[in-house]
């Protein structure tokens, strides 16, 4: 029996302006999946037909990318989601207590609250290794960060003889880590503005939507 890979592809919308001019919603996402990856040979093919018809692009962006574009990519994403699901977690950070809006202690928090909930859906000793996926991230403090919250988790909740590694790869590099990131922005498209015309897309492969504040009442500005 050959042996099982899990894979977690990371991204994020929304800032963390914690006041009234920054952004209502912040929302951690989550694409998770075993190869083969039948969505990729798709969006490079997608790549080349864009380039044929005139239209340029090193990567897909969701935020960046015109309509038609993105209408193309949600129609490959739509095609490959057997096998997947997508999780998020959403902070009204208006909810967000004085202590918690520290960027080291908030990344911790919330990314340890996501990747416990998706690996607590996984008999883990399945998989020889979990690999967590995320964009390049220039700051070094950011980054150390971030990883201390995948680490800390992974090591608390994988059995013994499970392996685990925190990959950073610039996402114009990483075609998973681009769908991630429509995935994301169509979730938060939906939250953050009520759009759901992206969403309706991902909607089979949603898993959560967890709005980890939505019980409390206060309002911190």
């Amino acid at each position: 029996m050959a042996d099982r890979f899990l894979y977690i592809f990371l991204d994020e919308a929304g800032n963390l302006d914690f006041s009234p001019t920054g952004t209502r919603f912040f929302l951690l996402g989550a694409v998770t999946k075993e190869r083969p990856f039948h969505a990729y040979k798709e969006l490079t093919e997608l790549k080349y037909d864009l380039a044929e018809l005139g239209t340029e692009l090193e990567c897909f962006h969701a935020s960046e990318n015109a309509q038609p574009v993105r209408n193309r990519v949600f129609d490959v994403i739509r095609r490959n989601l057997a096998g997947v699901r997508i999780d998020s977690l959403v902070v009204e950070k208006r909810k967000t207590g004085p202590a918690l809006q520290i960027e080291e202690k908030f990344y911790v928090r919330m990314l340890g609250y996501l990747l416990k909930y998706i690996l607590d859906q996984h008999d883990l000793g399945q998989f020889k290794e979990v690999l967590v996926f995320t964009d390049s991230i220039p700051l070094q403090k950011k980054r150390a960060t971030i990883e201390k919250a995948i680490k800390t988790t992974l090591a608390s909740l994988l059995p013994a003889t499970a392996r685990y590694r925190v990959v950073h790869h610039g996402s114009k590099s990483n075609l998973d880590l681009q769908i991630a990131d429509y995935c994301t922005w169509a979730i938060y498209r939906k939250w953050n503005g009520g759009d759901a015309r992206s969403y309706v897309h991902i909607q089979p492969a949603v898993t959560s939507e967890f709005d980890i504040f939505h019980s409390s009442t206060t309002h911190y500005y």
